[in-house]
């Protein structure tokens, strides 16, 4: 992979990134809806696995944290694959600060980035 298209892929799979932390806060179906590979899977914080047509339907009901941010983000390029580490600070609704991690893997699909995989903690 040349320097250049390695470049390139980092800064998609950074604004990926971010576009999938502001959809969680957002509930914004819509844009996991372009993002989410249809075989997509996510491990939530309380252990139950569900796919894409229950992470859509879970991402519609409003979120009660607020503030929620990616820090020490580490992306690891792998060819056409991606896995995406990263820590999370957020507020409670009764305004306490909490931090979580995830791990999104990604992978080129027809030439598009698309997320194949989520696990969060919290």
């Amino acid at each position: 992979m040349s320097d250049a298209r390695r470049k390139a892929d980092l800064e998609a799979l950074e604004r990926l990134n971010a576009d999938y932390v502001d959809s969680v806060q957002r509930s914004d179906v819509a844009r996991f809806e372009q993002i989410l590979a249809p075989d997509f899977y996510c491990s939530n914080p309380d252990g139950s696995l569900v796919d894409r047509a229950a992470f859509l339907q879970q991402t519609a009901r409003p979120v009660a944290i607020t503030e929620l941010r990616p820090e020490q983000v580490k992306i690891r390029l792998i060819g056409d694959f991606a896995i995406i580490h990263a820590a999370t600070h957020y507020r409670t609704p009764d305004g306490e600060v909490r931090r979580g991690r995830y791990t999104d893997c990604w992978a080129r699909i027809d030439g598009s980035w698309l997320a194949v995989s989520a696990h969060v903690t919290r």
